[in-house]
């Protein structure tokens, strides 16, 4: 075996549990409720297949070409006229196209830490953004949290103590809990990270899956002149393969972006964003939504009134009005990691919930996706895990 000297960076980089579980779970028998998977049969196939013939069918070979690195001229002006939509002030020249909102992540990340800086999170947060924090290696600090996300005091609190270099937030159906800050909470948050000087990230992939309740303005359009990012991506709502994402911020920090893109992978591919720009302009978008969010409603309301029926006594967890998750907590003393192999024996996985913590915690927690199983498999999936919690 070869041996190699490493950055000393390299000592906090992780494999994802999740995508370990998932290698487990490849097998049909098992139902899985373990990857944070839109539905394939959701997909907008043939619309798709149009767009990138479109696209393909003229005689400019710059399709294939080199590009811009910051990204196709019409997708960004489509984004811009998406957030302007929402209130949030943002202009073509304030988007960068990234691959996936993830490489938004790494490039603020990379822009922003020093080795030991700390970086607020939620208490629990998105896995995946602590990967990236740690391989910079950043102090994930959990900032307390509630049934209504992040607590407003606890964070002003936590800015005082360790004044950290950013502030990441998931406002709307958080990944691993499914919550929703609420308006007044948005407020008060945004409010104190503005008086502190902080930076925060808002990340925003499931806004657009809301199945019940009342949509919240996001936290950048309440942000005024506080430093700020807004991170959305086309995963969710048309197809995770194409690996599209954005990020909308002010213009210096946009061209410090564009310089770390650069060093990265130099542009997001030039021909899967003009696909993707031509299936936006030429499709009807609006009802491919409507039909993702009768379908992932339809699997929520399966879910939860599974685990109303099947679940033991003393298990709790979260009823979102959106995205993609549910958060179970089970009893003290329970442990979801421990039980995790037992449960893939009855042919049932799930993510246990302490990786999501960036301090130890969690141990009796696990989320539970719904989307991309069926009501039918969601049932039976359900009642199988209620078995091994029931010992």
């Amino acid at each position: 075996m070869q041996s190699y000297s490493f950055a000393s960076r390299v000592s906090g980089m992780q494999s994802s549990v999740i995508r370990e579980i998932l290698k487990v779970t490849e097998q049909p028998e098992v139902i899985s409720f373990a990857g944070g998977l839109p539905a394939p049969e959701l997909f907008p196939l043939p619309a798709m297949r149009l767009a990138a013939k479109a696209a393909l069918g003229g005689e400019d070979g710059s399709i294939l070409q080199y590009s811009t690195t910051e990204g196709y001229p019409p997708l960004r002006e489509w984004i811009a006229g998406y957030l302007n939509r929402m209130d949030i002030p943002a202009a073509p020249d304030q988007i960068l196209v990234t691959s996936g909102s993830q490489q938004g992540l790494d490039l603020l990340a990379k822009l922003f830490i020093d080795p030991g800086d700390a970086v607020l999170v939620g208490n629990p947060t998105y896995l995946g953004a602590l990967q990236v924090f740690n391989s910079y290696q950043a102090r994930a600090v959990p900032v307390p949290s509630d049934a209504y996300g992040m607590d407003p005091a606890a964070l002003a609190q936590a800015l005082r103590r360790y004044r950290p270099k950013l502030a990441y937030l998931m406002p709307t159906f958080q990944n691993p809990t499914g919550t929703t800050l609420g308006l007044e909470r948005r407020i008060e948050l945004v409010k104190v990270l503005a008086e502190a000087d902080v930076p925060f990230l808002e990340d925003s992939p499931y806004r657009e899956l809301r199945y019940s309740g009342t949509a919240m303005p996001p936290l950048s359009s309440l942000a005024g002149d506080a430093p700020h990012a807004f991170l959305g991506t086309f995963s969710k709502t048309v197809a995770p393969g194409l690996r599209l994402g954005w990020i909308a911020t002010e213009p210096s920090l946009l061209a410090k972006l564009v310089l770390a893109k650069q060093g990265a992978d130099l542009h997001t591919g030039t021909l899967v964003q003009r696909a993707l720009y031509r299936y936006l302009a030429d499709s009807d978008v609006s009802s491919h939504l409507g039909r993702l969010r009768r379908e992932y409603g339809r699997r929520r309301d399966a879910m939860v009134g599974a685990l109303r029926r099947h679940f033991p006594a003393g298990v709790e967890w979260t009823e979102p009005e959106g995205g993609m998750f549910l958060w179970v907590t089970l009893p003290e003393g329970a442990n979801s990691t421990e039980l995790l192999p037992r449960a893939i024996e009855q042919r049932v996985a799930y993510v246990p919930g302490s990786p999501f913590f960036a301090l130890p915690g969690g141990e009796n927690c696990m989320r539970l996706n719904f989307s991309n199983t069926s009501p039918e498999r969601i049932e039976e999936g359900i009642e199988r895990l209620a078995q091994v919690l029931r010992g």
